[in-house]
C-alpha cells in the first residue's frame, strides 16, 4: 500500500502545481487584458487597415524604393488629406443641421400639417396616431411640454451618438497613423502571424490560416466597409453641395446601408423627389439628380474591380457584425464588426470542413 500513497501524493501534487500554474498564467492575462482593452479597438481598426493597404505598399516599392517607412509614411499622409475635406464638409453639415433644427424649434416657427382623415382608418393605430397628430398640428408648445422628459432624453441621446461619431472618426485618424507604423515592419509583422498561427494549428496548418485571415480581412474592408466608405463620400458632398437639410446624418445612414450590403437608392430616390417637390425642375437640380443617383449605384463598379469574385461571406454575418459593432463599440465597431465577424465565420467553416486525419 506504501507505493501507491507516493505514487498518490506525487500525483496530487503534481495536480497541484498545475493547477497553481494555469491559476497564475488566467490572473497575468485577465490582468493584461484589462490593460489593452481600452485600445482593443483602436488597435484593432489600425491592424486591419495595415493589412488592407500593405498591397499598395509593396507595390510602390519599386518606384519609390525598399524604404518600407518611407513608402508608409506617404501612403498615410495622402490618405488623410483625401480623408479630412470630406469628414470636415460632413461634421459642419451635421453641426448645421443639429443647429437649425433647434432655431427652428427654439423660435416657434415650425407648424405640423394636419393629418388627412383617412389616417384615422389605418388598423391599430390609426385612431391614436391621428388624435396625437392633430394635436401636435393645433397645439404643439403643449404636446411637446407633455413629452418633454421623453424629447429631453432623445436629444441627449442623438447629441451623445453625434458626439461618438466624432470621436469615432477621430480614432479613425489615429488608426490610420498607427497602421502607416505596422506597414512599415510589414514583413516581420507577417512572419509573426504565421509563426503564431503555426503555434495555434500547427506548423502545416498556420501558414493557410494566415493566409485565410488576411485575405478575409482585405476583402471584406474593400469590399464592404471600403466601398460603403467610398459611397458614403461621393453621395454626402453631392447633398452638402447642394445643401439638403440633414446631408451629413443622410450621408451616415449611407454608410450604415453600404455596409449591411443594401442599395444607397433608399436613402438617394427620397432625397431626389424631395428636391424637386422644394426646387422644381432645373438644370441645377437635374445634374444633382444625375449625380446622386449615379453614385448611390457607385457600389455596383467598385465591387467587381476591388474583389473580383466577390466576397465570400453570407449578406447576414455583415449585417450582424455591422449592427453588433455599432451597438457594442459606437461608429469604429461599425467598421470592426463585419471584418471580426467575417474572419470567424471563415474559420469556423474552415475547421468544419477539416476532414480529421486518422
Amino acid at each position: 500500500m506504501e507505493p501507491t500513497s507516493i505514487s498518490e501524493k506525487t500525483f496530487t501534487r503534481s495536480m497541484l502545481d498545475v493547477l497553481i500554474r494555469f491559476g497564475l498564467i488566467l490572473v497575468l492575462v485577465l490582468f493584461c487584458f484589462e490593460i489593452f482593452s481600452p485600445f482593443r479597438d483602436l488597435m484593432l481598426w489600425s491592424v486591419i487597415l495595415a493589412i488592407t493597404l500593405y498591397p499598395l505598399q509593396v507595390r510602390l516599392r519599386g518606384p519609390l524604393g525598399d524604404k518600407d517607412g518611407v513608402i508608409a509614411t506617404l501612403i498615410v499622409l495622402v490618405a488623410i488629406m483625401i480623408l479630412v475635406v470630406p469628414i470636415y464638409l460632413l461634421g459642419v453639415s451635421i453641426a448645421d443641421s443639429v443647429e437649425h433644427a433647434m432655431a427652428i424649434v427654439k423660435g416657434g416657427n415650425f407648424h405640423i400639417p394636419p393629418p388627412a382623415e383617412s389616417v384615422a382608418s389605418w388598423p391599430l393605430i390609426g385612431e391614436p396616431l391621428s388624435a396625437l397628430w392633430l394635436q401636435a398640428s393645433t397645439n404643439l408648445p403643449d404636446l411637446a411640454a407633455k413629452y418633454l422628459p421623453q424629447i429631453k432624453h432623445a436629444s441627449l441621446g442623438l447629441l451623445s451618438k453625434l458626439a461618438g461619431v466624432g470621436m469615432g472618426l477621430l480614432m479613425f485618424m489615429f488608426a490610420l497613423i498607427i497602421a502607416g507604423i505596422v506597414m512599415a515592419y510589414g514583413e516581420s509583422g507577417h512572419r509573426s502571424s504565421v509563426q503564431i498561427a503555426s503555434r495555434l494549428s500547427g506548423p502545416e496548418r498556420g501558414r493557410q490560416i494566415a493566409a485565410l485571415c488576411t485575405s478575409t480581412i482585405r476583402a471584406v474592408a474593400l469590399g464592404v466597409v471600403g466601398i460603403a466608405f467610398i459611397q458614403m463620400l461621393l453621395v454626402g458632398l453631392g447633398f452638402v453641395f447642394k445643401g439638403v437639410p440633414g446631408a451629413g446624418l443622410l450621408a451616415l445612414a449611407v454608410l450604415l446601408l453600404g455596409i449591411m450590403q443594401l442599395p444607397a437608392t433608399l436613402i438617394t430616390l427620397p432625397v431626389i423627389a424631395f428636391v424637386f417637390a422644394t426646387e422644381g425642375a432645373s438644370t441645377a437640380t437635374i445634374v444633382f439628380a444625375i449625380y446622386v443617383f449615379v453614385a448611390g449605384l457607385i457600389d455596383n463598379v467598385l465591387k467587381p474591380l476591388l474583389l473580383g469574385r466577390g466576397v465570400d461571406v453570407p449578406m447576414p454575418v455583415i449585417l450582424i457584425g455591422a449592427l453588433g459593432g455599432m451597438v457594442t463599440s459606437g461608429i469604429i465597431g461599425l467598421f470592426i464588426g463585419p471584418v471580426v465577424l467575417a474572419v470567424g465565420y471563415q474559420l469556423f467553416w474552415q475547421w468544419v470542413q477539416d476532414k480529421p486525419q486518422a
